[in-house]
């Protein structure tokens, strides 16, 4: 079966120029560019905002857009992907420890990519354990640009199979079990919670409600999803934010090389500012 063939199969009508028109529009609000492979799935995501509209199809969705801004938040959420775990990536949280332990002048974390709120609370737990006590010196700013995952992230309530791979102490230590008609979830405990001021940002817009100076910035696995250009944009403007000491920590998938005016290899996928940039 041909990509022409499966399309017309659909409930809704969806061509090429529906998806390059989507594809469009979410690179210039938010910079991230998908690629030719994600048609099927900006069919799936938008198609659920076609019906809850009761419209005909993609092209009256895109013809809504166009006049509803407050469209375009729902467009961004249902377009952005979140994938997360607890210490995803677990080498980064060793190397937050030791960060803290060697510059106990540390004040502020910025999580730029909160998702559901497994990363910041990662980074709130290793800054809890390093210090000794909740109500530490150290600041977390969450941030994201889905508002939906954004208002999971602040519930702090998880399925109980996503802690599965922290230990009995750390789940004892930071979450209540569920019982009765809560059984199988868990909650955050409200002192982690207060640790950490989670807020809508669009690393594309001009103004970010994130002010410097930054002593570490977790920015992962984000950077994948925007084209070159704006991968240095936004990293420079990071950098700006960060001290001379201060830590970037990027992706698995996310390598800097290209940028050695901005930031200097401190580690694996972490990166110094470059202070020859200022």
């Amino acid at each position: 079966m041909t990509q022409a063939d499966s399309w017309s199969d659909r409930e809704f009508s969806y061509g090429k120029a529906d998806f390059d028109a989507a594809r469009s529009l979410l690179y210039q609000l938010t910079g991230i560019r998908l690629a030719d492979s994600k048609d099927s799935m900006v069919y799936s995501r938008l198609a659920r905002r076609v019906r809850a509209l009761k419209l005909t199809g993609f092209t009256q969705y895109l013809g809504y857009l166009n006049q509803h801004p407050a469209e375009e938040e729902l467009f961004i959420n249902a377009l952005t992907t979140n994938l997360t775990s607890f210490f995803r990536e677990p080498h980064h949280f060793d190397v937050l420890k030791e960060y803290l332990i060697t510059h106990p002048q540390t004040r502020t974390i910025w999580c730029a990519a909160s998702s559901t709120g497994e990363e910041p609370y990662s980074i709130a737990m290793v800054v809890a354990e390093t210090f000794g006590r909740f109500d530490g010196p150290v600041k977390i700013i969450a941030s994201d640009i889905d508002s939906q995952v954004l208002q999971k992230a602040q519930a702090g309530i998880y399925q109980l199979d996503r802690i599965k791979t922290l230990s009995a102490e750390r789940c004892k230590q930071f979450f209540f079990k569920g019982k009765g008609a809560q059984a199988g979830l868990v909650k955050v405990v409200p002192e982690l919670q207060k640790m950490i001021d989670f807020r809508q940002l669009n690393l594309l817009k001009p103004q970010w409600s994130v002010k410097g100076p930054i002593d570490v910035i977790f920015c992962r696995n984000v950077m994948i999803y925007f084209d070159r250009p704006t991968q240095l944009q936004i990293l420079a403007r990071m950098v700006q934010l960060l001290p001379a000491d201060g830590l970037y920590i990027a992706g698995h998938s996310e390598n800097f090389g290209h940028a050695s005016h901005l930031v200097k290899p401190a580690g694996r996928t972490t990166y110094y500012p470059n202070l020859a940039a200022r």
